[in-house]
C-alpha cells in the first residue's frame, strides 16, 4: 500500500533561508538605535545654541520657541501616517536611509541660515526627515524579532531616546564649548562661518555615514505576509 508522502513547499525553504538569525537581527536593532540616537542629537542641538543665534539673527524668545517646537513638530507629527503607509509597502531600510540623509542635510543647512525664516524652513526639513524613522523602525523590529523577543527588542530601540538626549547635551555641549572659543572659521565653498554655524555642520556630518550604513541592512520578510506561505503542500502518489 502506497503511503502518502509529505513535502515542504519551496516557499517554506526560501523563507527559512531568508529568515534573519538572532545575531543579524540584533545587529540591525543596533543600527536602528544609532539612528534614533542621532535623531535626538540633531533635534536638540538648537537648544544649546540659542544665545549666539538670537544675537546673530536678531530673533526674539518667542521665535526661538517656534524654532524648537512648531518648526520641527509641524511635519514630524503630520507626516507619520503617510510615511507609515509607505513603510507598509516599500523597502523600510531605504526609507529610513533617505530620512537620515534628509534630516542631516537639513541640520547642515541650519548653518547657512541668514534669517528666522530660513532657519525655520531648515528645522521643518529636519522634522520631515525624522518622521520617516519611527514607522520604518517599528515595522522592521516587528519583522526581525519573534513575538517572544519583540518587547525586549523595542525596549532596546527606545533606549535611543535617552542615549540621544544625553549625548545631545554631552557631545553637543562639548562641540559648542570647543567652537565657542574659536573665531569665525573659513570653510571652503561656504565662506566665513561663526562658531554656532560650524556646530551645525559638525553635528550633521555623522548622519551622512549613518544613512549609508542603514542602507546596507537587509530587509526581513514581512511577518503579516507569511501566513499564506507557511502551509505544507501534501502530495499523494
Amino acid at each position: 500500500m502506497a503511503q502518502a508522502a509529505t513535502r515542504i513547499s519551496p516557499a517554506i525553504v526560501d523563507q527559512a533561508q531568508t529568515e534573519p538569525t538572532l545575531g543579524y537581527a540584533s545587529y540591525a536593532l543596533f543600527v536602528l538605535m544609532i539612528c534614533y540616537t542621532l535623531s535626538f542629537i540633531d533635534r536638540q542641538i538648537l537648544s544649546l545654541l540659542v544665545g549666539p543665534i538670537k544675537r546673530d539673527l536678531g530673533i526674539s524668545d518667542t521665535r526661538v520657541g517656534l524654532l524648537q517646537g512648531l518648526a520641527f513638530a509641524l511635519f514630524y507629527g503630520t507626516l507619520g501616517i503617510p510615511i507609515g503607509k509607505l513603510a507598509d509597502t516599500r523597502a523600510r531600510t531605504r526609507l529610513i536611509s533617505i530620512g537620515v540623509l534628509l534630516w542631516s542635510l537639513m541640520t547642515a543647512l541650519c548653518a547657512g541660515a541668514l534669517s528666522f525664516w530660513s532657519l525655520f524652513l531648515a528645522r521643518m526639513g529636519v522634522g520631515v526627515g525624522e518622521a520617516s524613522l519611527a514607522p520604518g523602525a517599528f515595522s522592521l523590529v516587528t519583522d526581525f524579532f519573534s513575538k517572544e523577543r519583540l518587547a525586549r527588542a523595542l525596549s532596546v530601540y527606545s533606549m535611543g531616546i535617552f542615549i540621544g538626549s544625553g549625548l545631545a547635551l554631552l557631545v553637543g555641549g562639548s562641540v559648542v564649548q570647543a567652537t565657542a572659543r574659536m573665531p569665525a572659521v573659513d570653510v571652503p565653498m561656504l565662506g566665513r562661518l561663526a562658531s554656532w554655524r560650524l556646530t551645525f555642520l559638525l553635528v550633521a556630518a555623522p548622519g551622512l555615514i549613518v544613512a549609508a550604513w542603514v542602507a546596507t541592512v537587509r530587509e526581513p520578510a514581512r511577518r503579516n505576509q507569511r501566513g499564506c506561505k507557511s502551509l505544507f503542500v501534501i502530495h499523494l502518489p
